[in-house]
């Protein structure tokens, strides 16, 4: 895992690649400086998790057995569900504690791999970090990594018809997330998907709502 800093604006992105282009100032890739390898302490000290940080579960070995219904959506069509989707808001994790403005990108590979690029703004600065994702047999279940072979839980288990919303869940009852494909939802859609979660069995309590632009 290398981190990459752009020359014009100083954006920070950890990933073996370059961005295309810079998300804060537009400058391509090759304006990006290479700075070495990043080991496993400083990358989960940067990383955000999408939604994703429940993948570092397979690490430290302390996953428990979930205590709610995190159950997939019947069916998921995978080509829709790519693209930017926002982070409305998420159980609190060290991962992405104090991080702002989080968003997540999905795009599916020649290889029919998902590639999965988390960003957000942390203490003023911009950090991004680049992961991998398959499929699964079970609908709305894929599996993601940001780090080597360890794969854990990406569980999506409400989904908009229009897929303009989303409720994602982990292994454990430990991880929310509510995504959307705006920065903002309405009040309407929002006690919508709290009553799903509540139902669930989630403690909607402990969720910690994201400032977006």
């Amino acid at each position: 895992m290398a981190k990459w800093i752009c020359k014009v604006c100083g954006y920070t992105h950890y990933g073996d690649e370059a961005p295309e282009t810079c998300p804060k100032c537009g400058a391509s890739k090759s304006q990006f400086k290479k700075e070495g390898k990043q080991g496993g302490c400083t990358f989960s000290i940067v990383m955000l998790l999408t939604l994703l940080t429940a993948f570092y579960l397979n690490f430290t070995s302390c996953s428990t057995a979930s205590t709610v219904d995190n159950s997939t959506v019947k069916s998921l069509d995978l080509n829709r569900f790519m693209g930017r989707w926002y982070e409305i808001a998420r159980f609190d994790h060290k991962f992405e504690r104090d991080m702002q403005q989080v968003t997540t990108i999905y795009a599916i590979q020649d290889n029919g791999r998902v590639r999965v690029i988390n960003q957000g703004l942390e203490d003023g600065k911009w950090k991004s970090a680049e992961g991998k994702g398959k499929l699964t047999t079970t609908p709305g279940l894929l599996r993601v990594s940001f780090w080597g072979p360890f794969y854990s839980d990406y569980r999506v288990m409400m989904l908009a018809p229009d897929y303009t919303y989303a409720l994602i869940g982990g292994e454990s009852d430990k991880y929310l997330w509510i995504l959307s494909r705006t920065p903002h939802i309405s009040s309407d859609i929002r006690d919508k998907i709290l009553t799903e979660a509540q139902r669930r069995g989630y403690n909607t309590n402990n969720l910690v709502w994201v400032q977006q632009k």
